[in-house]
């Protein structure tokens, strides 16, 4: 590569037009090329965050709220899913409803499930998701 680079200017020795014309064409291009505007990485829509200082607890506040209400979900779907599959290796057929799961072997008590939330139960399948009443 460097060997290319020396012919090319020996052979461009002769000509000072050139090789300053090919010198400020390649400086040209590397500013054009590295000063391409770019768009600044957008807002999620889904984030809540208005971006103002000023409201930046209210958007914490929120953006928590929402995270306890995911994490809740998450863990009633997690454990009522697990103490499905307990009942499946124990009794080798799925609960036929959730309250089935309720004896001193498996559940105490259903849990709430979030506010605003409901559980449903697919007996077929044997898997709970928490979905908006």
């Amino acid at each position: 590569m460097r060997l290319d680079a020396l012919k090319l200017s020996k052979s461009l020795a002769g000509y000072p037009v050139m090789r300053t014309s090919l010198i400020l064409l390649s400086m040209a291009g590397s500013l054009l090329f590295g000063c391409s505007k770019s768009e600044p990485a957008a807002q999620s829509k889904t984030s809540g965050s208005s971006g103002n200082p000023i409201t930046a607890p209210v958007d914490y506040l929120g953006a928590a709220a929402q995270g306890q209400k995911k994490a809740m979900k998450t863990l009633d779907e997690a454990g009522l899913n697990q103490t499905i599959q307990m009942f499946y290796a124990a009794e080798g057929r799925y609960p036929k409803d959730l309250n089935e799961l309720v004896k001193p072997d498996y559940l105490s008590s259903l849990p709430n499930p979030p506010p605003g939330m409901k559980f449903d139960y697919s007996p077929a399948s044997g898997q709970v998701k928490v979905v908006p009443k």
